[in-house]
């Protein structure tokens, strides 16, 4: 899921990786929704308020969404920085530090911010810290997708999906047709997965509360350990092989 990079990344390797993280991006982004009142992972509505607290010269509600949209330029910034410096040692575990960060913000989040009844600085607090794991995760999956996969947002994927889908009248060819259609099917799975992450994220809600991040940590550890566990099962299906043969 991460460890394929480059040439030898596939479709199915896309696929994997949109599956679960979209489908984390809309826990995270129903619990930020319900609990702070705040969109957490992408920073589009945060600019028109910030426009907005601008005009109404609030500007201490304006440089909240300004910061807002600092934090997920600096967790993109972070993200990427780390995996550039791993990669120069081992490019495999590249993806390993961020996700990790990702996986330790949340955590925080969902034990200490329930802990208390939230003021309006601690859910300040929550607002940039989720915006700031987003923006790590997005630009982890852009990259290692090549640009293919992003998963925190989904104006652009609609944007895509409505271009693609009017090209099917007009690519008959059948490469080209069937090259269309896999786009098409990776861009409707993200944006499925995103749906299920926020509708089943909203009822979890109602029990956990901030204490939903935890399902979000769940998946993220599970793609974290999928490669590994992956490689471990043909590594042992290979000798069980050889075993029988001999």
């Amino acid at each position: 899921m991460f460890r394929h990079q480059g040439k030898n990344r596939t479709f199915i390797h896309n696929l994997r990786l949109a599956v679960l993280l979209s489908f984390v991006a809309g826990l995270v982004n129903i619990t930020g929704v319900l609990s702070i009142h705040t969109l957490t992972t992408n920073v589009t509505g945060h600019f028109a308020y910030f426009a907005e607290e601008i005009m109404k010269q609030d500007y201490n509600a304006a440089f909240t969404f300004l910061v807002l949209t600092l934090f997920f330029l600096f967790g993109a910034f972070t993200s990427n920085f780390l995996s550039e410096l791993i990669a120069k040692k081992n490019s495999h575990l590249s993806h390993v530090i961020p996700i990790s960060l990702e996986m330790i913000i949340l955590l925080s989040i969902a034990f200490f911010g329930s802990q208390s009844q939230l003021s309006n600085n601690e859910g300040k607090w929550i607002a940039f810290l989720m915006l700031f794991a987003m923006g790590i995760q997005n630009a982890m999956v852009t990259k290692i997708s090549q640009s293919t996969v992003r998963t925190t947002h989904l104006t652009g994927l609609f944007t895509d999906l409505g271009i693609e889908l009017s090209q099917l009248f007009f690519y008959k060819k059948p490469e080209e047709n069937k090259k269309l259609k896999t786009s098409i099917f990776l861009r409707l799975s993200i944006i499925i997965c995103f749906f299920i992450g926020c509708v089943s994220g909203g009822f979890l809600y109602n029990v956990l509360q901030l204490k939903t991040l935890l399902i979000a940590v769940v998946f993220l550890l599970i793609a974290l350990l999928y490669d590994y566990i992956r490689m471990q099962f043909h590594v042992i299906k290979r000798k069980t092989l050889r075993h029988k043969i001999n």
